[in-house]
């Protein structure tokens, strides 16, 4: 008994060195004519180094509300909770009711970029159901400002989509969708075409799919890996990437759920700078009922169902000039930790080129 519980004590601070943390801090009245909102911070996030790319995480019409907590229900943030890693900044607002404003979500964005060491080449956004009606409404309206853009099951309210054609931009909608049908992405990709070219246009309809299903597309590391492939500063669309309805039903079965530690702090302690005061909402707040809105409500709040972990094929990265373990841990959005126990070296480790380092 006694040899166990050196044991445990020997091998407890190594497992939890390997966790990757992160501060959800909740943003309450600090942004005049914005949202409420929550901010995720990696602790690969270091000012000193360069800059963080951001993803902006519409939710749907079941997470609106005056209860920050909703929005972590499905999405980013619960990926992340989940185990997922996702090495950027996260900003998730929260709708009280009604269709988005592309504007209010671009003043939440531009209160973040003040405070915290924004990489504005990559700025992405992703949507569902009304989420991807907001996501639509953002991209068409503030297309120089987004990299790359994902809108699952939604529609639009624009008024000119010709903004959307410059940026990368990946539609999917299920066949099988009641609460807001496949025509309804149809109809943004038939008025795109009517701009002019959709070079950088993917639109895939994924047969037999309904409107909750593609909740577990924010589950998949392939949803992440395709956003950060671009670049605003270099238009190029990755058709590299494959995302099928395999790939999706396969969304919880590679995540480590221990790998993530999840640490809800004050806001005023989070930011790289001292800002306006903000209230921390971190309890359950009675919600007021949204209001009713021109678009189709997500009809569910999917919570993923514990599913056995599978382990996925070994990744490396072959040393070349100039690599150091961190640069290799921000390549591949990993950490140190990490990187140091998959391949049993130390830190302070000399990498030699041509080496072999397993990232994954």
């Amino acid at each position: 008994m006694k040899k166990w519980f050196v044991l445990l004590l020997m091998i407890l601070p190594v497992w939890l060195s390997a966790q990757s943390e992160y501060k959800f801090s909740a943003h309450r009245n600090v942004v005049s004519n914005g949202y409420n909102f929550w901010l995720s911070v990696p602790d690969t996030y270091d000012t000193l180094q360069e800059k963080m790319p951001v993803v902006v995480f519409l939710h749907g019409h079941s997470l609106c509300g005056n209860d920050l907590n909703r929005v972590r229900r499905y999405g980013c943030l619960d990926a992340i909770s989940m185990g997922r890693d996702i090495n950027a900044l996260i900003i998730a607002p929260q709708n009280p009711g009604g269709p988005w404003n592309a504007q209010k979500v671009n003043n939440v964005i531009d209160w973040v970029q003040e405070r915290y060491a924004m990489d504005t080449n990559r700025i992405y956004v992703i949507g569902m159901s009304m989420g991807g009606y907001g996501t639509f409404q953002y991209v068409g309206t503030y297309p120089d400002r987004v990299a790359a853009a994902m809108a699952f099951c939604g529609g639009s309210n624009l008024r000119d989509h010709c903004g959307l054609n410059k940026v990368p931009l990946w539609i999917i909608h299920g066949t099988a969708d009641r609460a807001v049908g496949v025509g309804e992405s149809q109809k943004v990709v038939n008025a795109m075409k009517a701009c002019g070219k959709t070079d950088l246009l993917l639109f895939d309809k994924f047969p037999g799919i309904n409107h909750s299903q593609l909740a577990k597309m924010f589950y998949i590391p392939e949803t992440y890996e395709w956003l950060f492939s671009h670049n605003k500063a270099d238009r190029q669309l990755n058709k590299d990437v494959t995302i099928n309805v395999s790939i999706m039903n396969k969304a919880y079965q590679d995540i480590d759920r221990s790998a993530n530690k999840i640490v809800v702090m004050d806001p005023k302690t989070l930011a790289s700078n001292n800002t306006t005061s903000t209230n921390n909402d971190t309890t359950g707040v009675a919600n007021t009922p949204p209001s009713s809105s021109a678009v189709p409500a997500d009809t569910t709040s999917p919570k993923p169902v514990q599913t056995t972990t599978q382990t996925s094929s070994p990744k490396y990265h072959i040393v070349k000039k100039g690599d150091t373990l961190y640069a290799i841990s921000r390549k591949y959005h990993t950490t140190v930790d990490k990187l140091c126990k998959l391949n049993k070296i130390k830190e302070t480790s000399i990498l030699s080129l041509g080496q072999k380092i397993r990232v994954k």
